[in-house]
């Protein structure tokens, strides 16, 4: 597999390939080290050519290039539905909703390196999965920005209810012993509702260095988890009902003073610059760092069935190895 990249949204990260007369996960485990190349040298790579006759195939091939079983999507902030074998829909958001820019995961301890994504079914109109750089975001936010967010981290806080996802969803358990254990070995500080609802607190980095790389990337979702990443009429709506400490989740500078919703602006204003996108193709496989790359997806009409899989696990904290 020596062809050259062509291009896709204006990038080179489109790999054609021909399978004929080859099984799929021959041809996965023939190409895995050049893939892995490619992948390193550009942090997202579109392969356009194979052919997917269910799900369970995409993970297994998934998992020969990956090099390693797909992980379950633990500690959740969007629903998603598991196929079998850790294999799961994309975010099940109503097809009308933005999902911004993001790396999976960042708002997290510990995350998946990889993950894949498998087109299905393209839709009718939009639904393309915008990308961007992470090391050109981290570069193109104001250095006093930059610096500050460095210095203090971020602090998440989730309230978990009847508004957004559930605690027994989010932690994929009713047991509310299986929460404590999962929240003292991930440094969420965490409080029982005297509803039967749970709020957990965490403070993570803002900014994290690549393991292979070395470089730094911009790596969390203060942005995304701000309640000014809300219509403003949502963000009312919210605020009357919960108030400001009961929103179903918020950021802070990591010594718990508010973010600063222009400042926030920026950011996401820096996202938008970077941000490029192709058109989905049934059989499509993206893979991507998770590091390297943000990923989010386009409003859309019709039908539309994107999968993900991932892998890899890396992670800020002591208690992970």
């Amino acid at each position: 597999m020596t062809e050259p990249l062509a291009e896709a949204g204006g990038r080179e990260i489109l790999l054609n390939v021909d399978t004929t007369g080859q099984k799929l996960l021959d041809w996965a485990e023939e190409n895995k080290d050049r893939v892995e190349e490619l992948l390193l040298q550009r942090g997202v790579l579109l392969i356009r050519g194979l052919k997917f006759p269910s799900s369970k195939q995409f993970g297994q091939l998934l998992a020969i290039l990956f090099g390693e079983e797909l992980m379950g999507y633990d500690y959740r902030s969007t629903p998603r539905t598991e196929l079998r074998d850790n294999v799961y829909t994309a975010t099940e958001y109503h097809p009308s909703e933005t999902i911004p820019q993001h790396n999976e995961s960042s708002y997290a301890n510990k995350w998946a390196m990889r993950a894949g994504f498998l087109c299905m079914l393209p839709s009718e109109v939009g639904g393309a999965t915008p990308l961007a750089d992470s090391r050109e975001i981290y570069k193109k936010i104001p250095a006093e920005i930059r610096e500050k967010f460095e210095a203090k981290g971020i602090l998440y806080v989730r309230n978990y209810g009847d508004i957004d996802l559930p605690w027994t969803e989010v932690f994929q358990t009713t047991e509310k012993e299986v929460v404590e254990r999962f929240c003292a070995e991930n440094d969420l500080r965490f409080i029982w509702k005297e509803d039967g609802g749970l709020r957990t607190e965490q403070v993570n980095p803002a900014v994290a260095v690549h393991p292979v790389t070395g470089d730094k990337v911009w790596f969390n979702q203060a942005h995304l988890f701000h309640v000014s990443s809300l219509r403003p009429e949502v963000r009312e709506s919210l605020l009357a009902v919960c108030g400001e400490n009961d929103l179903p989740r918020n950021a802070y500078y990591g010594d718990g003073q508010p973010l600063e919703e222009d400042v926030l602006q920026i950011i996401r204003d820096v996202y938008a610059s970077e941000t490029f996108h192709f058109d989905w193709r049934k059989n499509d496989l993206m893979i991507l760092d998770n590091m390297l790359f943000t990923h989010g997806r386009q409003p859309f009409s019709g039908d539309r069935k994107i999968l993900v899989g991932m892998a890899v696990g890396h992670g800020h904290s002591k208690h992970f190895s």
